[in-house]
């Protein structure tokens, strides 16, 4: 089986679902939605389109260059030089995306193509699909966050997400919100099962990383520390400032964040003495480490689908305080495995944040009910056997 996949090539969630079956022999193509850096995790696939060498790649990982060069051995060097040549106009060369994928689609004749994400990946392979000679295979598009809760409510994009709806044979999701979306925009082919696109955890093994003892013995708190177009973390810093007082003896971590919040966070330290640490990139399983120290976790978004950050903190331990703008609603049951806030007002916000912080029987009883719910929809061992299957099944459905 052949698959062509059209998706982020440094995404640790792209990495994650295609090593669900990169043991299983399939021959795994990747076109890049966007350029770059190959995430090291990945495995066992060919990277196509590539300008120069991802040298952080695994060995396992081919990577197929985008200069029309006849000898793959020398297209890296022949890469580098010709970049190097920055008086020559190259780009009345070029060759658009689209029309490159198209070139991979008619040349690989894949047997699938599954794309992951609707406003890159998505939109990209619907151009693809204009400009290919040979036959189309079954498509599968796999919708990623906000791709239809919040991109469909915007005039440059709900035609776009119509069409791709419209054309695609199978339409993957994570949660039953995006499903009744997707059928409102005129989606009437296959529905496959809802699985977390950023693939299943090894449960085993994070179970390992989190600290010993109760979670209300913990000391960290993780705020999510996006604050842009989606994230609202600046208001989750004020909404630890109104609960200022229940915070003395712990300590605000805050991974991913941008110049913004670094700023608010040590204003915010300075304000109430109460200790901030941002977190510098580092690897997801460190990442999964701070959430296993973690009494609570807090995650605020104006627009999500089933955010990695919440599942992380569900597998670790760390009771979720998440905006109901994403789908956590699904996962838990408000008030008893987590809580649910708007993601624009810190004043619920903090009423929640004082909660999980006075009430240990609360914490303690949702990290049970919380791995519970890991086992049966974020194992590792449970999900990967149906993405296989979602395949084959198309697979045998073709024939």
């Amino acid at each position: 089986m052949r698959i062509l996949f059209v998706a982020m090539v440094g995404s640790i969630h792209t990495a994650r679902w295609i090593n669900q079956i990169s043991s299983q022999g399939y021959d795994i193509h990747i076109f890049p939605s966007y350029y770059s850096g190959v995430h090291p995790e990945l495995k066992n696939a060919t990277v196509h389109d590539r300008p120069v060498r991802s040298a952080f790649a695994d060995i396992s990982v081919k990577q197929r260059y985008s200069l029309p060069w006849p000898f793959q051995s020398s297209a890296d060097l022949a890469n580098k030089v010709f970049c190097r040549l920055r008086h020559v106009e190259l780009a009345r060369f070029s060759v658009p995306q689209h029309q490159r994928l198209a070139r991979l689609i008619d040349k690989l004749k894949p047997d699938i193509i599954h794309s992951h994400e609707m406003q890159a990946a998505g939109y990209l392979t619907l151009d693809a699909r204009k400009n290919c000679r040979s036959e189309f295979p079954p498509w599968i598009m796999s919708i990623w966050g906000s791709d239809l809760f919040l991109f469909s409510r915007l005039d440059d994009h709900v035609n776009k997400i119509k069409n791709v709806l419209s054309l695609c044979d199978y339409l993957g999701s994570e949660c039953q919100r995006d499903i009744s979306l997707a059928k409102s925009l005129g989606f009437k082919n296959e529905m496959l099962p809802c699985l977390p696109m950023f693939g299943g955890f090894q449960l085993d093994k994070l179970v390992k990383l989190r600290e010993p003892g109760p979670i209300s013995g913990r000391k960290l708190i993780v705020l999510k520390g996006y604050h842009g177009w989606a994230g609202r973390s600046l208001v989750g810093l004020r909404a630890l400032e109104l609960c200022a007082e229940k915070l003395k003896g712990y300590k605000v971590v805050i991974p991913m964040a941008d110049a913004s919040v670094k700023l608010a966070s040590e204003l915010f330290t300075s304000k109430t003495g109460i200790p901030t640490e941002i977190i510098p990139p580092c690897s997801n399983e460190d990442i999964l480490k701070i959430y296993g120290r973690a009494r609570l976790s807090i995650g605020l978004s104006i627009s999500d689908g089933l955010p990695a950050s919440f599942a992380e903190s569900l597998v670790m331990g760390s009771f979720p305080i998440q905006s109901c703008t994403a789908c956590a609603n699904e996962w838990i049951e408000d008030g008893k495995s987590g809580l649910i806030v708007p993601p624009e007002d810190p004043e619920p916000i903090a009423e929640a944040i004082r909660l999980a912080l006075t009430d240990n029987k609360l914490v303690n009883g949702a990290a049970v009910l919380n791995m519970s719910m890991a086992q049966e929809r974020l194992d590792f061992q449970l999900i990967q056997p149906k993405v296989i299957e979602i395949y084959e099944n198309i697979i045998k459905g073709r024939n």
